[in-house]
C-alpha cells in the first residue's frame, strides 16, 4: 500500500486513476490543479502523477518547483507525444511518462514498479529530503555530493537517523555506536557532531539538533 497524489484537470481521468489504484490497496489523494497541491503534505506521498496541460500552473513547471522537496517518484501524464516535451519532462526530475490515452492496467503496472524499485532502494538508505544516507556504501549526501565525514562521524549521523526524531544522551550515542569497548569517552560526541555541523554548513542545512540538558536527535 501505497500513498499516491493525482494531480489532473480532468474529472473523469482522476476517477479513472483513483479506481484503478484503490484495487491494488493505494491510498490515492486528487487535486484539480498544482496550484491547490498543498505543499506542507508533499512529504507524505510515495509517488506522483502530474498531467502537464494544466491551467494556472502546467505539470513542468509543477515538477521544477518541486523536485527539490520530495524524493519520491514523480510520472508524468499528457497527451503531447513530441519527443522534446518529453525529454524536457525528463529533464525535470520526472522518472516516467505515460502518453494519453492509457490503459489502466498499463498505468497500474507502472506505478507499481515505481514503488517496488523506490522500497528496494529505500531499503539500503535512508532519504530525508536533501539528505540521502547511503546504508550499503556508508556514505551520507546532501544534494548528490557526498559529504567527506570520518567514519565515526558517518556512524553517528546513521544512528541518529535511523532513530529519527528520538533524543539521545552522548552516553548512549557513544555504547551504540562504539560500544564498551570504545577507545574514548562519550565527550568526543560533542566535538564529532561539532564536526559534522561544519562540513554541512556549506549546504545551509543542520540535520542534528541540540536538546539541552538531554542530548541530541536527528530532526
Amino acid at each position: 500500500m501505497a500513498s499516491i497524489l493525482i494531480v489532473d484537470d480532468e474529472k473523469a481521468i482522476r476517477e479513472l486513476i483513483k479506481n484503478g489504484l484503490r484495487k491494488d490497496g493505494h491510498i490515492v489523494t486528487a487535486y484539480a490543479s498544482a496550484a491547490a497541491v498543498p505543499m506542507d503534505s508533499l512529504n507524505h506521498f510515495d509517488l506522483i502523477l502530474l498531467d502537464i496541460m494544466m491551467p494556472d500552473m502546467d505539470g513542468l513547471e509543477f515538477c521544477k518547483k518541486i523536485r527539490s522537496l520530495v524524493d519520491c517518484p514523480i510520472l508524468f501524464l499528457s497527451a503531447k507525444a513530441m519527443e522534446n516535451d518529453i525529454t524536457l519532462g525528463l529533464g525535470l526530475g520526472a522518472d516516467d511518462y505515460l502518453l494519453k490515452p492509457f490503459r489502466i492496467a498499463e498505468l497500474r503496472a507502472r506505478v507499481n514498479a515505481h514503488l517496488r524499485r523506490e522500497r528496494r532502494e529505500r531499503h539500503s538508505a535512508l532519504v530525508f529530503d536533501r539528505i540521502r544516507i547511503d546504508l550499503s556504501e556508508k556514505s551520507l549526501q546532501v544534494d548528490n555530493i557526498t559529504i567527506p565525514l570520518t567514519k565515526s562521524e558517518y556512524l553517528i549521523c546513521q544512528y541518529l537517523a535511523q532513530n529519527k526524531g528520538q533524543v539521545f544522551s552522548k552516553e548512549q550515542i557513544y555504547e551504540a555506536v562504539f560500544g564498551w569497548d570504545g577507545e574514548s569517552d562519550s565527550s568526543t560526541i560533542s566535538t564529532h557532531i561539532k564536526n559534522i555541523r561544519a562540513k554541512l554548513e556549506p549546504y545551509q542545512i543542520q540535520p542534528i539538533s541540540t536538546v539541552w540538558g538531554i542530548g541530541y536527535k536527528w530532526m
